[in-house]
C-alpha cells in the first residue's frame, strides 16, 4: 500500500455534471481508479435548502467511505458552497471542492481585475465565491450571475439549440454591461454551454472551467499526501453509482465523459 495505493478517489456531484471533472481527473491521472456518484433522484440542488444540501451530502459521503476511497471531490459548486465543514466531520481523508481551484485560476488570469461568476440560485446566494474571492484576490471585484435554467438545458440536452443562446443572452446580460474580462463557470455542468457562452459574452473574456483546476489540486494532494499511485501503472477504472435512472444517466453521461464504466443504482 506505501508504493501503490490502488483505493480509488470518490468524486460527487448532484448529476452528472461532475463527469467533467473526472474528466479531467482522468486526463491528469490515467493510473487512478475514480468511484463516481450521481444523485440523480434528487438533482438539482440548486434549488434545495441549505439543510437539506449538507443532508444529502453527508448520506453520500458515507456511501464513498463504505467504499474505500483515499480523497473525497466534491464536484458540486451547491455541495461545496453549503456542506465541506459537515464533510469534514464524516471523512477524514484529503477533501478538494471546486471553488477554491476555480478562484485561484481566475485571479491569476484574470488581467482587469474585473470577474464575473455563473452559477445556481444557491451557489451564487450563499455567496460562497464572494468569500473565497475576498481571502485569495485582493482588489479584484467579484460580479454574481445565477443561471438557474442552464442545469435542466444540458441535462435535458439543450446544449447547442438556440434556445440556449437567447437564455444565455438573457442571464449574462448584466455581467456584459460590467464589463469584465475573466469569467469563473460556478456549476460542473456549465462547460457543457461553453461554446454559447464564449458566443455571448466574446473572445475578449476567459472563460474559467474550474475542472481543469480542480484535477491539478488532486493530484497535488495525492503526492503531498503520499497516497498516489505508484510504479509501472495499467489504466485506472471508473464505476459509476447513481441514486436512480441508470439509463438516463448512462445516456447523458456520454455528453460529459468518453471512457467505458459499469453504473449501479443504490438506495443511500
Amino acid at each position: 500500500m506505501k508504493n501503490k495505493d490502488l483505493r480509488p478517489i470518490g468524486i460527487f456531484d448532484s448529476g452528472v455534471g461532475g463527469l467533467t471533472v473526472a474528466k479531467r481527473v482522468r486526463k491528469v491521472l490515467p493510473g487512478e481508479n475514480i468511484v463516481y456518484f450521481g444523485d440523480t433522484a434528487r438533482v438539482p440542488y440548486g434549488n434545495k435548502s441549505r439543510d437539506t444540501i449538507i443532508r444529502f451530502a453527508g448520506e453520500i459521503v458515507r456511501f464513498l467511505v463504505k467504499k474505500d476511497v483515499k480523497m473525497i471531490v466534491v464536484a458540486c459548486n451547491t455541495a461545496s458552497s453549503f456542506s465541506l465543514s459537515a464533510i469534514r466531520k464524516i471523512y477524514k481523508g484529503p477533501i478538494i471542492s471546486v471553488i477554491s481551484p476555480g478562484i485561484k485560476e481566475a485571479v491569476k488570469v484574470t488581467r482587469s481585475g474585473r470577474v464575473g461568476v455563473i452559477g445556481t440560485n444557491s451557489t451564487i446566494g450563499s455567496r460562497s465565491y464572494n468569500k473565497m474571492m475576498a481571502k485569495r484576490g485582493h482588489g479584484i471585484k467579484l460580479f454574481s450571475q445565477s443561471c438557474p435554467l442552464f442545469v435542466p438545458l444540458v441535462e435535458n440536452k439543450f446544449s447547442k439549440d438556440n434556445i440556449a443562446y437567447l437564455i444565455a443572452c438573457k442571464y449574462l446580460k448584466s455581467l456584459k454591461k460590467e464589463q469584465i474580462d475573466t469569467l469563473i463557470l460556478g456549476c460542473t455542468h456549465y462547460p457543457i454551454l461553453k461554446n454559447v457562452i464564449r458566443r455571448v459574452m466574446g473572445p475578449k473574456v476567459t472563460l474559467v472551467d474550474s475542472s481543469s483546476a480542480v484535477a491539478k489540486e488532486v493530484k497535488e494532494s495525492l503526492i503531498e499526501n503520499d497516497i498516489m499511485r505508484k510504479g509501472k501503472l495499467s489504466r485506472g477504472w471508473t464505476r459509476c453509482y447513481v441514486s436512480d435512472d441508470v439509463q438516463g444517466f448512462k445516456e447523458n453521461a456520454g455528453i460529459f465523459f468518453k471512457e467505458e464504466f459499469s453504473v449501479k443504482k443504490v438506495a443511500l
